[in-house]
């Protein structure tokens, strides 16, 4: 959310897209299955297709754990791009732990089963969420380029 009020563009909590069943689920501690992961994901894509249509750049924040669900998200637009926190086990449990939150941490490891890190893909970039937020948003600006990091009006 910093990154998008820094830039001054939209943001959208891609958790807020999640139909209510997969809600549900993940609240009763049951990890979902792609294809209850799939209109999430084209929740999303949507969202991005809406702000590009408008002309708005935006962040949305979500758990793009495989490629094929960041190849889903792609399809709204080829100048999506994504960033990768890595975050140690222990730092992802605690921050589990101090959020309300429908994901119960006890799905903690089927997430990091899930995980297919983009270390190859060209348009995602991995940051070490170990350091500050400032640290974490410059990297992120820098990378994007000073044409994608003017705020618009």
């Amino acid at each position: 959310r910093m990154l998008a009020d820094q830039l001054g563009w939209d943001f959208r909590e891609g958790d807020d897209l999640h139909p209510q069943t997969n809600v549900d689920r993940m609240h009763a501690g049951f990890a979902l299955e792609d294809s209850q992961r799939w209109p999430w994901l084209d929740r999303i894509a949507g969202w991005i297709g809406d702000e590009r249509a408008r002309g708005r750049d935006g962040v949305v924040s979500c758990s793009a754990l495989k490629r094929s669900y960041r190849d889903r998200l792609r399809v709204a637009g080829a100048d999506v791009r994504f960033v990768y926190l890595r975050v140690k086990r222990a730092g992802l449990e605690r921050r589990m732990q101090d959020r309300r939150h429908f994901m119960p941490v006890s799905l903690l490891d089927s997430q990091l089963r899930t995980l297919e890190e983009p270390s190859s893909e060209g348009d995602a970039l991995t940051v070490s969420a170990e350091t500050t937020i400032d640290e974490i948003i410059s990297t992120v600006r820098e990378w994007l380029g000073p044409h994608r990091t003017q705020p618009h009006d």
